[in-house]
């Protein structure tokens, strides 16, 4: 099987979308301790992790991200796209509980940081349109998510957010270099901070 398939097989079998795989959504924490809490999950339908935050100095950020798919408005979207400023990247799905508690936080700081240039995209890995778009009307979500059942733009990120790692925060500079990673639902004042870092960076 070409190495391409098996990971993408892998891959989406961490989401739950393969026959035997249950979904494992972490609640932060890191790469092993998330590990070590797939096999003792005790039946909930996420894993409970410490909040796990990476933060990169400019000098040493990956290149430059690359992904590209739609918006359930069917809006096509890519890293490109967002170059230029800041951006925060949202995994997320509306049955997950940490998903669920993060989204007030993250309506509040696109307030604070969107009239400064930031741009929020979510990426969903699970929803129909339907019920997507439910959860955003219920959370008041005023920015817009990128459809993900086929893993593909988590695959092309995946260096940076586990598979089972669903909620997870990114955070781009202007260039599109991760600057920052949440594991695990964000609390507000720690992405203002990461934020922060990034926007300053502009006018420097």
């Amino acid at each position: 099987m070409p190495a391409s398939r098996l990971t993408r097989r892998r891959l989406l079998a961490g989401l739950g979308f393969g026959a035997a795989a249950p979904l494992l959504v972490a609640c932060g924490g890191g790469d092993d301790v998330l590990a070590g809490q797939a096999g003792n999950a005790d039946g909930k339908n996420y894993i409970a992790g410490d909040g796990s935050v990476a933060e990169y100095a400019k000098g040493e950020r990956s290149e430059p991200v690359e992904f590209s798919g739609a918006l359930f408005d069917g809006t096509e979207v890519s890293a490109e796209s967002l170059r230029g400023a800041p951006a925060v990247l949202n995994f997320w799905y509306a049955a997950c509980a940490p998903c669920r508690i993060e989204a007030p936080h993250l309506v509040s700081l696109h307030g604070q940081f969107e009239p400064e240039g930031v741009r929020f995209l979510g990426v969903n890995v699970r929803d129909t349109a339907t019920t997507a778009q439910a959860f955003e009307r219920t959370f008041e979500i005023p920015y817009p998510s990128m459809e993900d059942l086929s893993g593909d733009v988590l695959l092309a990120l995946s260096d940076f957010v586990p598979p089972q790692a669903v909620p997870s925060t990114l955070v781009l500079d202007a260039e599109g270099r991760v600057s920052a990673r949440v594991l695990g639902a964000v609390e507000e004042g720690t992405l203002r901070a990461l934020l922060k870092t990034v926007v300053d960076e502009q006018g420097q």
